[in-house]
This record gives C-alpha cells, structure tokens and sequence, in this order.
C-alpha cells in the first residue's frame, strides 16, 4: 500500500510518497523562508501562492523518484487543517483532483494528527500514549488513545511556543525562523543571566501561556546592552523548556487518571530543539515513562508524516468525500473547551 501524501498548511510546501512498511519512498519539499524573511514572518498570501506555484512539480519530482505512478497507489492524503486556509486549499485542491482523476481514495489529514502519528512511522508505539505537540501554531498535550481518537489535557492560552520563539527572535534581531536562530545564540549565553518569569509553573493542569514572558523579554531588551544578546536568548530558551517541562510533568499525572500511557511523545517544529529533548527524557523518566521522539525532518512540516497519517486511516476505512471542505481551524478533541490555538 502507497499513499502520496501533501502537505501546504503553512510555508512549507511537501509531497512525499510512503509504503505501510514504513519506507519513505520519495520526498519533495521547498521551504518558503527565503521568501518570508524580509517580513519577519509568515505572509498568507505569499505562501499560498508559493505553494500553487511549486506544488505539481514537486509531486512529479517525488513520483519520478519513487517510480510510480498514479495506478500504484493506494491513496492521495493532503493537510486538510488546521492552517492558513489559502494553503489548505492549495492541497486539498490538488489531492482532489487527483482522486478524481485516478478513481483513488482521498484523504483529508488533520495536519496535527499527521504530527500526533508521526512517530508511529518510525517505531512500533503502541496507544496510548501522552503527546506534547509544541510547534509554531500550537501548543498542546494530548492522550493519544488511537488514530482519530484523542483527550486533549491542555493548551495554549495566548501564543504556542514556536509563536514565542519567532517573537523573541524578532525582539532579539536574530532573524527568522526563530526556534534554531534562539537555541544558536543561546549556545553562547547564560541562561541564568537574566531572570524572567515562568508562566503557569507550579499551577494545576496541563495549559501554557507565553504571552506574558514575551512582554518581559522585551522589557529586559530595552535595558540590556547589545552584548547580552546570548544570555537574553539562553534565558528565554529556558524559561520556555521549563514551562513546557512543568506543564508535561502535570500531564503525566492527568494521562494516567484516564489510561496507561506507554511513553511520552513529543512532535512538532519546536520539538528539534535539543535542549528541550533533554529536558523533557528527565521529565520522563521521572513519570516512569520512555521519551520517544520522531526525527528532526519529521519534526518540522512535512509530507511523509501526512502520508503515513492516511496510510493509518486508510487502513481503517476512514476515507473522505470530495465534499470536504478545508478548515482553518480542526481541534484534535472536539470535545475540548476552546483554546486560543485549537
């Protein structure tokens, strides 16, 4: 079974091609930075017209590298949200067109789920298992119980930390994207240089909120001489790790008031950074749980996770119509109180 998977819910413009044993057959990605770096972040449009620029030829590219064509697949799965709509559309567009075309099964993957199952397409982790997905647009922990089943245990209040990092990197001068240029500049500082506060540390439940250490950081900028741009970044880089530490450890507790989670999982853009890795196995282990990370390219958007997230639903029948129509927003837990990033 071959599932071509899409993937344009924001700057990142991917097709991927992958098997049910787990082989990623082809990738095909284009990163969108250069284009929105001038404005210090992601401009929707810009990005949905990038991705109906590049889109087709990246799905060639990956069919001719893989060697197959549209009547040795199983399926076509795109991002159907949450993201910037215009994006979506793009894909669920594409991938609609060709389930009409090639009479094939369609697919609209919830783009979280994608990174929610990511793992699974690395190693056999078994459900149930706890899942911190920290990226750019969310911020989330969530008892993973089976594909298309999830108890969302908390969320983000204000900004995602991937959110923070982008802003503190701005407030610092250090460029976009900001979650690798604050843990490069962290490498060189002292994260207890510059006190600052840790939001929600030490409260019940599982939410984050980053807002408020955003205002303080900038406030600790405009008293700061230039060459405290390292600590400045190694003091945010920790007061974040140790927000999301805090809150993760508290989920632990909540995940086994409703099931025996079998490890702790963490995906998302925000998941490359290696000092939250870290962080996060001691809080593991302490919870009595393993630490269980997907690969740095599977951390980051990408089509083979949405690719594998079809394969998952495939397999239990859980197609869609070509009525689908994209979503900005798609909560993993429709169940959930609302959250600032859903």
């Amino acid at each position: 079974m071959i599932v071509l998977g899409l993937e344009t819910s924001c700057d990142e413009t991917a097709a991927a091609l992958v098997a049910d044993d787990k082989r990623v057959l082809a990738e095909a990605l284009l990163s969108q930075q250069a284009e929105h770096r001038p404005f210090g972040g992601i401009v929707p449009e810009i990005a949905a017209r990038s991705h109906l620029d590049h889109l087709d030829g990246l799905i060639r590219r990956a069919m001719a590298e893989a060697g197959v064509g549209f009547g040795d697949l199983a399926g076509v799965a795109a991002t159907g949200g949450p993201g910037l709509i215009g994006g979506v559309m793009v894909g669920v567009m594409t991938a609609k067109a060709i389930s009409a075309v090639a009479g094939l099964p369609f697919l609209a993957v919830n783009h979280l789920e994608g990174h929610a199952l990511s793992v699974r397409l690395i190693e056999e982790v078994a459900f149930p298992y706890l899942l911190l997905l920290v990226s750019g647009g969310h911020c989330q922990l969530l008892l993973v119980h089976d594909v298309g089943r999830y108890r969302r245990l908390g969320t983000t209040i204000d900004d995602a930390a991937g959110e923070a990092f982008d802003k503190a990197a701005k407030l610092l001068g250090l460029g976009y994207p900001g979650g690798p240029a604050i843990e490069r500049a962290a490498q060189a500082g002292d994260p207890k240089r510059i006190p600052l506060p840790r939001p929600m540390l030490g409260r019940p439940g599982a939410d984050f909120s980053f807002s408020g250490l955003k205002t303080a950081l900038r406030h600790r900028v405009a008293e700061a001489r230039p060459e405290a741009t390292a600590d400045l970044a190694a003091s945010f880089q920790a007061a974040v790790i140790d927000c999301l530490a805090d809150r993760t450890a508290n989920a632990i507790v909540m995940a086994r008031e409703d099931a025996a989670p079998t490890a702790l999982v963490v995906a998302g853009g925000v998941a490359a950074n290696g000092a939250l890795r870290r962080r996060l196995e001691d809080v593991a282990a302490v919870g009595g749980l393993r630490l269980v990370a997907p690969p740095l390219k599977l951390c980051t958007d990408n089509a083979a996770m949405i690719a594998w997230a079809g394969i998952e639903r495939l397999r239990l029948g859980l197609t869609d119509g070509l009525d689908f129509a994209p979503r900005p927003r798609w909560p993993l837990d429709p169940s959930a109180r609302p959250g600032a990033k859903a």
